[in-house]
C-alpha cells in the first residue's frame, strides 16, 4: 500500500488539503475515504483481482465561500495521482456555459464543455439553474440529458461535481431522479465558525506578507461578530474582501504622510483603525438601542 501511495503522491495532496484548508473535518474525512477506496482498487488490480471503477460523481452543498471550488480542484489532483482520471484538471462552469438561447445551440455548447473536461473534473456551480420547469422553452433539460449520458458511459474518465445551496440542490435532485441516482457522494460544506474565520484571515494576510498589528486581531474578531449576522455574508470570500478593504485603508493611511520614511514593519501591518473604519462598525453604531 505504501508503494502505491508513494508512486502517486496522493498522500501529499491530502496532507496539503489538511494543512491549507481550515475546518471542513467531515469533507476531509470523505475525501480520505475516497482516496482509500482508489488505493485498495489499485492494489486489487495489481494482484489480478477484478475491480470495477467506482462512480465518483459528487454533490457539494453549502453556502458561498466554504471551499467547494478549492476542494474540487484538490479532488481532481488526487484522482489523477491515483490513476482514476488522465489529466487531473478542473473545468468550472455555470448554466450559461452549458445552455444555449435557441434551438440547436445547447447540445454543441454542452458537448464542448464535456470535451474540455474529459480526463478531469467538471464542476458545475449552482447546478439547479439547469432545471427551469416553469419555462417550457428552456433548454436546460437538454443539457441535463447529455450530462446524464456521459456521466454513465464515461464515468471512468470524468468526474462531475454539482454544487450549490443545499436546499436548492435537494429540490433539483427530487425533480431529476436520473441525476440523483448518478451522484455517489454528497458532501455538505458547513459554514466556518468565528475562530476558523479568524484563522483564515491570518493565513490570507501571511500569504501576502501582512500581519495584524497589536489590537487588530481583536478588532477583526469584533468585525466578524458583526458581519456574520448580516445578509450576504460569504464565509472565507467575505473575509478576503474585508482584508482587501483593510489593506486599502492601510495604504491610504500611510500615503497621507508622504514625507516620512516607512519601515517594513509599517508596510506589513494592518492597524486596528484599518479595520474599525469599516461600514460594518458604523452600521452597528447607528443601529437603535432597544434599551434606550
Amino acid at each position: 500500500m505504501s508503494e502505491v501511495l508513494g508512486e502517486s503522491q496522493a498522500d501529499a495532496v491530502i496532507d496539503e488539503l489538511d494543512r491549507d484548508l481550515v475546518g471542513l473535518a467531515p469533507v476531509k474525512a470523505r475525501i480520505r475515504d475516497i482516496a482509500a477506496l482508489l488505493v485498495i482498487d489499485r492494489l486489487r488490480m495489481n494482484l489480478g483481482l477484478e475491480a470495477q471503477a467506482p462512480s465518483l460523481h459528487m454533490s457539494f452543498t453549502g453556502n458561498p465561500g466554504t471551499g467547494k471550488t478549492t476542494v474540487a480542484l484538490r479532488m481532481a489532483q488526487i484522482l489523477n495521482r491515483l490513476g482514476y482520471v488522465r489529466k487531473g484538471h478542473l473545468v468550472a462552469v455555470t448554466r450559461d456555459d452549458l445552455v444555449g438561447q435557441y434551438i440547436g445551440h445547447t447540445a454543441p455548447k454542452t458537448r464542448e464543455v464535456l470535451k474540455r473536461a474529459m480526463g478531469g473534473v467538471l464542476f458545475i456551480d449552482e447546478a439547479y439553474y439547469l432545471y427551469r420547469p416553469e419555462n417550457e422553452r428552456d433548454y436546460g433539460q437538454e443539457a441535463i440529458e447529455i450530462l446524464l449520458q456521459v456521466m454513465e458511459n464515461q464515468r471512468d474518465d470524468l468526474v462531475v461535481i454539482l454544487a450549490g445551496y443545499k436546499d436548492r440542490m435537494d429540490t433539483f435532485f427530487r425533480s431529476n431522479p436520473g441525476m440523483s441516482s448518478r451522484i455517489a457522494h454528497h458532501l455538505d460544506f458547513p459554514d466556518y465558525a468565528p475562530a476558523e474565520l479568524l484563522l483564515i484571515a491570518e493565513r490570507l494576510l501571511a500569504q501576502q506578507n501582512y500581519r495584524f498589528a497589536a489590537g487588530a486581531r481583536e478588532a477583526f474578531a469584533e468585525y466578524l461578530a458583526q458581519r456574520t449576522g448580516q445578509p450576504n455574508f460569504a464565509n472565507a470570500r467575505s473575509v478576503r474582501n474585508a482584508l482587501d478593504r483593510a489593506r486599502l485603508r492601510q495604504a491610504s493611511r500611510l500615503f497621507a504622510d508622504r514625507e516620512r520614511r516607512l519601515t517594513a514593519e509599517e508596510l506589513s501591518s494592518i492597524a486596528p483603525s484599518d479595520i474599525r473604519a469599516s461600514r460594518v462598525f458604523q452600521a452597528a453604531l447607528a443601529a437603535p438601542n432597544p434599551k434606550t
